[in-house]
C-alpha cells in the first residue's frame, strides 16, 4: 500500500546517451532528493518532472551521440520548452551548455540544438587549455537574486573542466575569471544551464542541484494544482 503521508519525491531523467560519467550526475541529484534515473526511454523522459542534459568532451562527439541515441530532438523540445515555461526545468551541465547553443569552433561542422544564441568559442588569453580548476562564481548584477543561486553566498567556488566556452550575453546569470570574463552559468525562464560540474563542485555543487530539485518541485506543484 502506498504511503501517502510521505511526498512522492520529484522524478528527473538524465539523458542516457553514451557519454561520459553520467552516474555522478544522477547519484547527485538523488543526494538532493530526487527519483533521478538514466534513460533514453522518450515516454520516461516525457512523463518527468525536469531533464538534465550531461556532456563531457568534444562538442561534436556529444551531438552525434545525442542523435546516435535518438534523443536529439527530445533534448531540443524539451530545453525549448523549458525556456518558455510551456515544459518541465532543463539543465545543461558543461558540454549540455555548449549543445544549447548554435555551434562551436571546436566542431565547426556540427550544429547545436539552437535553443540559446550564439556560439561557443575557444578560451581567450594567456591561459591554460582546458581550464581543469575550481574557481569562483559571480553572479551578474541582474542575476544576484537568481534561484540558481539560492543559499551560496558570495561567490562560491566551483569545479570547471572545459576548453571552451559560450558567450557571455544576455542569458548569462554568472561568469568566472580565467584570463577573461568567461560565462559560467545561463538561465532562460525553467531552462538552467552550468559550464561547471555541481556534481563534483561539492557542497556548493550540491547546492546549486537542490535550488534546481526545489524549482522542479513548485513546477510540479503548480501543474497539480491547476
Amino acid at each position: 500500500m502506498t504511503d501517502l503521508s510521505t511526498p512522492q519525491a520529484p522524478l528527473l531523467v538524465v539523458l542516457d546517451y553514451g557519454i561520459g560519467n553520467l552516474r555522478s550526475a544522477q547519484k547527485a541529484l538523488q543526494k538532493v532528493g530526487a527519483d533521478a534515473r538514466l534513460t533514453d526511454d522518450p515516454d520516461l523522459v516525457a512523463a518527468a518532472d525536469g531533464v538534465i542534459l550531461p556532456g563531457v568532451g568534444a562538442f561534436g562527439r556529444c551531438l552525434e551521440a545525442l542523435a546516435d541515441s535518438g534523443l536529439r530532438a527530445i533534448a531540443q523540445r524539451a530545453a525549448n520548452g523549458a525556456a518558455s515555461g510551456t515544459a518541465p526545468p532543463f539543465l545543461g551541465i558543461c558540454v549540455g551548455l555548449q549543445m544549447l547553443h548554435h555551434g562551436s569552433e571546436e566542431s565547426p561542422d556540427s550544429t547545436g540544438l539552437g535553443v540559446l544564441d550564439g556560439n561557443v568559442r575557444v578560451l581567450i588569453g594567456d591561459v591554460k587549455r582546458p581550464q581543469m580548476q575550481w574557481n569562483r562564481l559571480e553572479p551578474t548584477v541582474d542575476a544576484a537574486d537568481h534561484p540558481m543561486f539560492d543559499g551560496l553566498g558570495g561567490n562560491p567556488w566551483t569545479y570547471f573542466v572545459h576548453g571552451y566556452a559560450a558567450p557571455v550575453g544576455p542569458a548569462t546569470v554568472a561568469t568566472c575569471r580565467y584570463g577573461a570574463q568567461v560565462c559560467a552559468a545561463e538561465a532562460v525562464g525553467d531552462l538552467w544551464a552550468c559550464q561547471f560540474h555541481p556534481e563534483k563542485s561539492g557542497a556548493a555543487g550540491l547546492q546549486v542541484l537542490a535550488n534546481f530539485v526545489a524549482l522542479v518541485e513548485a513546477r510540479r506543484i503548480g501543474r497539480e494544482n491547476m
